[in-house]
């Protein structure tokens, strides 16, 4: 699988991929706020697990046709599963880029959790040259994930008002 983490580490987590069994553990960052839905461009009005079902589909999907993905966050000391980041290959304005993506559960935000793994995605992509520049897709109301886009060394590119019925601003980074 092109640009998936594997066998990473950064000082707090350990990344891994998505599994089946990690379903129950990720549900709740769809529990417990509709923003986070709309913030991922997906419907708000579905139920949680239907939304959990959505993402994982996608995750899945991405995996098998080779378009990057989501690792899995785990907390090194806790084993808890915390988030999850990756290097997605996204298309934009008819564009194939490489997006710096990060999520992370409700209950751990504001610990810079989000902030690691994206600088571990960008180090990595760079080391490994998959691409001269990394972005960050970003909806405008989502003022936690633009800092974090802004602490990875990001800059505002442009904002693109509705790129799959949201309105977004990119981030952008070069080698």
């Amino acid at each position: 699988m092109n640009y998936i983490l594997k066998n990473q580490q950064t000082e707090r987590l350990t990344l891994r991929l998505l599994q089946e069994s990690d379903f129950d553990a990720w549900l709740p960052l769809f529990e417990v706020q509709k923003q986070v839905a709309k913030f991922l461009g997906m419907d708000p009005k579905l139920g949680a697990k239907k939304l959990c079902e959505q993402w994982f589909e996608k995750c899945f999907d991405r995996y098998e046709n080779n378009l990057g993905g989501m690792n899995v966050l785990i907390n090194t000391k806790t084993d808890e599963l915390i988030g999850q980041s990756g290097l997605l290959v996204q298309t934009v304005e008819d564009i194939q880029r490489l997006e710096v993506a990060y999520s992370v559960l409700p209950e751990f935000w504001g610990q810079g959790y989000a902030t690691e793994a994206a600088q571990k995605c960008k180090t990595y992509a760079f080391e490994n040259n998959f691409s001269d520049s990394l972005i960050s897709i970003v909806h405008v109301e989502n003022k936690a994930s633009e800092i974090v886009a802004l602490k990875n060394g990001m800059e505002l590119e442009k904002k693109i008002d509705c790129y799959y019925d949201m309105p977004v601003n990119i981030f952008r980074i070069d080698k």
